[in-house]
C-alpha cells in the first residue's frame, strides 16, 4: 500500500515526503476535529460526581494545594 502511494504522488522525493505530511496532517485534524468528540460522547460517563470526602483526603495527602 505504501508503495503503490508513494509511486502515484508526483514530483521528487522531497514533494512526496512534503505531500504525505500534509495529508496526515489532515487526517489528524479530521480525527481531532470531527471522530474525538464523537467517540468521546460515547464512552465517557456523562454523570461522574467527586464527593467532599475525596478532595479532603486529597489535599491532607497533598495532592492539593
Amino acid at each position: 500500500m505504501y508503495a503503490t502511494l508513494w509511486y502515484v504522488l508526483p514530483g521528487p522525493w522531497w514533494v512526496r515526503v512534503l505531500i504525505l505530511l500534509v495529508l496526515l496532517t489532515a487526517v489528524m485534524w479530521a480525527l481531532v476535529i470531527w471522530v474525538f468528540p464523537i467517540i468521546d460522547g460515547l464512552v465517557a460517563p456523562q454523570d461522574v460526581t467527586v464527593e467532599e470526602g475525596a478532595i479532603e483526603a486529597l489535599t491532607q495527602i497533598g495532592g492539593g494545594r
